[in-house]
């Protein structure tokens, strides 16, 4: 026992314990997460795990050295930390090393990130510095106390093989009873959207795991998922439920169900078999309305509601009050949130909530993609964006979304600036734009535009922060906002030229033109906004963004089912009258009888006029006097997360090259056995 304490074993492990389940708890009272409920367990064990192998690992180091490695562990464990809850505020998205292809975005804006933190963060420090003050001031009282009461009682020599296999035993014990937590019944949440089971094995939703694992313990498994690859996908059979209804639209089928019998790879067909059976939305009202007319899509760079104001904005305001306009429309941040957002919605299905889906899986094809929809339908496509590659590899991106051209900064040749506080200007972005569209319309065409000048930063001087601070002169709004106003002016500008250029060419009344948010502005804080929206942003309310769909021939309409850009794609195909099979998106139509009237976030959350559900902590809250069954609740998280986990499943597999070739394969030969048929029976009548 002696030989044990002198190498500080049992010392060691009660210092590291005590400080990361310190940190834990502190963490949980910044974030707001429930501190003492049942899944304290589970951390409470797998920090114990961590700390006996920290701790046998300092008892083969003289004492100097293990307080220098507790000391700076201790440090690493905090600053993580701090940066996952600033992270997770300025983002909305806690950080991954899978979203490591960002960081030299994060890295541009870090003037920023740190502005953004709240004071309270700062207390994540706090168990570090009572660490520290143990040190200076206790440490050695501790010990001399401690071995005062139990080495010199005691006459069991401890070797280093007794030392070393009492751990593995312990290890063993803790371990055992960490695995349990992860399967019995009492450490379940009945409405988790992701057993704890399947985030050890790969932390798919991270605000559920740091609920479930703690931040530490998320950490770990975050760097462990860079060495696994993420689990086939689980796929909840809602066919009786949810999924099938009586419509007129029909498909030939037959090719497709020929391929899933002879299917071999169980991933291919777990995507096969649930996509066969998905929702068939009907034709409606709406179909077809916008038929043979152009379509320009912009994707507006961190536009919330404040743009909605006629006095300031009254070239959007008139497409969003003269046109469809939807009253709870959202844009849920995720990882990489303006290339992942932008992926959504071109192609309906969900981002992987913790990688850069859009960059990782640029190589991908989509035939399902916007862009490839209006190829099929004859019209030529272009994409557009004022500026470079540097966050997201939009050229190789949008030629595999069978964009026919698309045109970077370079390409368009207008001026833009390397230095991250100043953007190209939107306006020079349209003119050059419509110069490019508009100098031949004898085809109709389908143009996607995004744009850049309304991004952060907002807390520093800049080109077009500055252009337009005399809209807001005479107000008491921080100077963060009226720069990011400011930028909106630009914005609205570049639209009062799109406008006046398709009327001058006299085309106005045929296009049609579709413009929503890729996220919030995040680098103002919820009191800064709250400045010009006085709504409470909580429950996801901060993600509200506008979505118009603007024809000058057309009567407006309001819209108040709840949207966001994973229905853009299907329900405009709808619109246009498309070829299209609603099959194929995990977005859907939003006029069909048949829309599912809810929003979905990134983590798995989901809210609509009558419920909200925190995916995270998994806490139902009503907004009304009508509740909704606890079963029904459970319904619609199984179909959730199984909507999004094949959407995982489908970009990870790449399947829709996979089925746009096989089916095609499977085309050619049943046409070469057609052919054949007849030469094989005039051979047999000629015999």
């Amino acid at each position: 026992m002696k030989k044990l304490l002198n190498n500080n074993l049992i010392k060691n492990f009660l210092i590291i314990l005590i400080f990361t389940f310190l940190l834990e708890i502190t963490f949980r009272l910044i974030s707001g997460t429930q501190v003492f409920d049942v899944s304290i367990i589970r951390i409470i064990l797998g920090l114990s795990f961590i700390s006996l192998i920290l701790s046998f690992i300092l008892s083969w180091t003289n004492k100097t050295c293990s307080k220098v490695i507790i000391i700076f562990s201790s440090l690493v464990f905090s600053i993580y930390s701090f940066l996952q809850l600033g992270f997770n505020n300025f983002i909305g998205v806690y950080m991954s090393f899978n979203t490591s292809s960002q960081l030299g975005a994060v890295t541009d804006y870090i003037k920023e990130f740190f502005a953004s933190f709240l004071g309270k963060f700062y207390f994540i420090f706090i168990p570090f510095l009572i660490l520290v003050l143990y040190y200076i001031f206790l440490d050695r009282f501790t010990e001399q106390n401690f071995n005062k009461k139990f080495v010199l009682k005691s006459r069991i020599k401890y070797e280093p093989g007794i030392r070393t296999i009492s751990t593995i035993l312990i290890l063993f014990v803790i371990g055992f009873a960490y695995n349990e937590t992860l399967t019995a019944k009492f450490m379940q949440n009945e409405l988790q959207t992701v057993s704890n089971e399947e985030l050890f094995a790969y932390p798919s939703v991270p605000s559920l795991v740091i609920n479930e694992f703690g931040v530490i313990g998320f950490g770990l498994l975050d760097v462990k998922s860079l060495y696994v690859d993420q689990p086939d996908a689980y796929i909840y059979d809602a066919t009786d439920e949810n999924i099938s209804f009586e419509t007129s639209r029909t498909f030939d089928d037959a090719l497709w169900e020929e391929l899933i019998a002879s299917e071999t790879n169980p991933a291919l067909n777990n995507i096969n078999n649930y996509l066969i059976n998905n929702t068939i939305t009907d034709y409606n009202d709406h179909t077809g309305m916008f038929a043979g007319k152009n379509l320009i899509v912009i994707m507006m760079e961190s536009v919330n509601e404040i743009i909605i104001n006629p006095d300031l904005y009254p070239n959007f305001y008139k497409m969003y009050s003269e046109g469809i306009h939807f009253t709870n429309n959202y844009s849920p941040r995720n990882s990489c949130a303006t290339g992942n957002n932008e992926f959504s919605a071109m192609t309906g299905l969900y981002s992987i909530q913790n990688n850069c889906t859009a960059n990782i899986y640029r190589n991908n094809t989509y035939s399902t993609s916007i862009f490839n929809l209006f190829n099929n339908a004859g019209y030529k496509t272009t994409s557009m964006h004022d500026y470079t590659e540097y966050y997201y590899y939009r050229s190789t991106i949008h030629q595999n979304m069978g964009s026919t051209r698309y045109y970077g900064v370079e390409d368009l040749g207008i001026e833009y600036y390397n230095e991250y506080k100043n953007w190209a200007s939107d306006e020079d972005f349209m003119e050059v734009a419509m110069d490019i569209t508009l100098a031949d319309t004898t085809n109709p065409f389908m143009l996607w535009l995004t744009t850049v000048s309304s991004h952060q930063p907002y807390n520093r001087s800049s080109i077009e922060g500055d252009k337009y601070l005399s809209i807001t002169e005479g107000t008491n709004y921080p100077e963060d906002l009226r720069r990011y106003m400011s930028k909106l002016k630009t914005l609205d500008n570049a639209l009062g030229i799109l406008l006046n250029r398709l009327e001058a060419t006299g085309i106005l009344d045929d296009t049609v033109i579709v413009m929503f948010g890729d996220h919030y502005p995040y680098g103002l804080k919820d009191e800064t906004i709250n400045y010009v929206l006085d709504y409470d942003l909580n429950d996801y309310e901060r993600e509200r963004t506008p979505l118009v769909i603007y024809n000058s021939a057309t009567a407006p309409e309001e819209v108040d089912k709840y949207t966001s850009y994973v229905n853009l794609t299907p329900t405009i195909a709808n619109l246009f009258g498309l070829d299209y099979d609603p099959r194929l998106y995990m977005g859907s139509d939003i006029f069909s009888e048949d829309y599912w009237n809810l929003v979905t976030f990134a983590d798995g959350s989901w809210k609509n006029d009558l419920v909200y559900y925190n995916a995270a902590t998994s806490e139902v809250k009503y907004y009304t006097d009508e509740q909704v069954a606890i079963d029904e609740i459970r319904r619609i998280n199984q179909i959730i997360t199984a909507k999004m986990q094949m959407s995982s499943s489908i970009i990870q597999n790449n399947y829709y090259e996979y089925l746009t070739n096989s089916l095609e394969e499977l085309a050619r030969q049943e046409e070469t056995y057609a052919e054949a048929i007849p030469s094989t029976e005039n051979q047999i009548i000629g015999g």
